[in-house]
């Protein structure tokens, strides 16, 4: 049995705050424990982004395979190197060979520009889009792999390691903790936003048009304003999501790691979404986050 397996029936803990993303961690403290949504997911966390107030936790600081979330990692990196968005680049055998045993709708000899991959492997998890942006990178997937692991020190994602671009190895690992700190960052792009979160698109394959639609069905759920999201699974890892989302108006990153079933990491989200709109008591951890805040800014100012 798959060892985060055993910690499902782990009750998730309530906590009021946790560090901003790339700073020295706080020491956390417990609030009561309320009423809390009975989350499948092995490994979770949900965090409201102004605050960084930690609201659910389960193993948020364990590493774990995290299947196609990798592609945000490598679009960021990517769309960082500056390289043009418009260059042509081919899909090869070599990515044919890169992704074997997974199904494709890009056929080897198909011709997209970078920004057309880069939109295909967010949005509908496109292994060989995201093998051909690493393929492509300056150096080359060995150098794009150096530079993910580079990255994921620069945000302080301790836990991690990446060893190619799309995420079907399970030697591409994170925490929930981690993360966090990867969507705030892919969260900064516009680019990633958009193609993320986009419903459908379409390219031109030699003569075919063919649509790609978005592996995240919350995206074309109405009530859901989601900035960005990424999906992935391999069998190592189970279902994973990430996503930024608004919730009783608060800005929140939702990790959900190996889920079981197909749609566990959808019915945990919306299961969030509903303990956060019945419930206040992650509000008054909140509120006792945001007056130190507010007090850090003010010394910051005075400085």
């Amino acid at each position: 049995m798959h060892a985060s397996r055993l910690v499902r029936a782990l009750p998730l803990l309530f906590i009021c705050t946790l560090a901003a993303a790339g700073t020295t961690p706080r020491t956390t403290t417990r609030a009561a424990a309320p009423a809390q949504p009975d989350i499948k997911s092995a490994l979770v966390l949900v965090m409201d982004t102004r605050t960084s107030t930690v609201l659910l936790a389960r193993k948020a600081d364990q590493a774990a395979p995290i299947a196609s979330i990798t592609k945000l990692m490598t679009s960021l990196v990517v769309l960082e190197a500056a390289q043009p968005m418009d260059e042509v680049i081919t899909v090869s055998a070599e990515d044919q060979r890169a992704t074997a045993g997974n199904r494709s709708h890009l056929a080897v000899g198909t011709r997209l520009t970078r920004a057309e991959l880069m939109h295909l492997a967010l949005m509908a998890s496109e292994n060989r889009a995201a093998n051909a942006l690493g393929r492509s990178y300056p150096g080359g997937l060995p150098a794009l792999a150096a530079a993910m692991n580079a990255k994921a020190r620069a945000l302080g994602m301790d836990h991690s390691h990446f060893v190619e671009p799309t995420g079907l190895s399970s030697q591409n690992v994170a925490s929930p903790q981690d993360l966090t700190r990867l969507v705030a960052a892919a969260a900064q792009q516009p680019t990633l936003r958009q193609y993320s979160t986009d419903a459908k698109h379409s390219i031109r394959s030699g003569k075919r048009e063919v649509q790609f639609v978005n592996t995240n069905l919350l995206v074309r759920s109405p009530g859901w304003d989601i900035a960005l999201q990424k999906t992935g699974y391999i069998s190592e890892g189970g279902k994973c999501l990430v996503m930024k989302t608004v919730i009783e108006g608060r800005d929140v990153i939702i990790v959900l790691l190996d889920s079981l079933g197909k749609y566990t990491r959808i019915a945990d989200a919306r299961r969030i979404r509903k303990w956060m709109e019945s419930t206040t008591a992650w509000r008054s951890a909140i509120a006792q986050s945001e007056p130190r805040l507010l007090g850090m800014n003010v010394q910051t100012r005075a400085q």
